[in-house]
């Protein structure tokens, strides 16, 4: 068994809800970088939240964002570097 699986649903809870926090504040963490770092962004967390809960990936995304995506974009989102790019592609890969 993986000591994941031994961790409470309410700590678990209580975890992600602070990630989510921890990203709403770190708007300057942008969503390419932690692509290109971890393999996984808010739109992701947004669409596993989506997923888990049986609701469209955009009210999931609404979720973690604490706003509609869009809004998001125009108020945090900065323009893409092709070296910003590469790594992003380069971490999804080991995703596989």
């Amino acid at each position: 068994m993986d000591t994941l699986d031994t961790i409470d649903d309410a700590a678990a809870a209580e975890a992600f809800r602070r990630l989510v926090m921890h990203l709403r504040h770190r708007s300057d963490a942008q969503n390419v970088d932690l692509m290109g770092l971890a393999g996984f962004c808010r739109n992701c967390l947004g669409d596993w939240v989506a997923e888990a809960a049986g609701i469209d990936k955009a009210a999931g995304r609404e979720a973690v964002y604490g706003m509609p995506y869009d809004d998001w974009k125009k108020a945090h989102q900065t323009a893409v570097s092709p070296d910003q790019l590469r790594r992003m592609e380069e971490s999804v890969a080991k995703n596989a």
